[in-house]
């Protein structure tokens, strides 16, 4: 039974190691040779002109997100219709309470007032 889950700490161990091994490689491996003009801020070849921290609005970022989210909708959507003739009941529920949770989610961002672009 051990030899079950040792495949899996191996998987694991290996899902581990190769995204950071690279990482580390590279960290003790390139060149350190910082200079000012490198650590200054640069801006498509131009000097930065006062302060380059910008802040924007997090109801944008809302928006784009529930953007997304019904754009996703739209492709989930477009396979069910294409082969609704073959599917069964099952997938008509299936679909009705996947648009449900997604009608609930667009009546609770509306009422929190994400949708307004004010």
């Amino acid at each position: 039974m051990l030899t079950r889950y040792a495949f899996i700490g191996i998987f694991f161990i290996a899902a581990v190691t190769f995204p950071l091994l690279p990482l580390v490689l590279a960290r003790f491996l390139r060149p350190k040779r910082p200079t000012p003009i490198k650590l200054s801020t640069y801006e498509c070849g131009l000097e930065a002109i006062g302060d380059i921290w910008v802040q924007f609005k997090v109801q944008y970022y809302i928006y784009a997100l529930a953007f997304v989210i019904f754009d996703i909708e739209t492709i989930f959507l477009y396979p069910w219709a294409v082969a609704y003739n073959q599917l069964g009941l099952f997938a008509l529920v299936e679909m009705a309470v996947f648009l449900a949770i997604l009608v609930g989610g667009l009546a609770y961002a509306w009422r929190k007032g994400a949708l307004e672009w004010v």
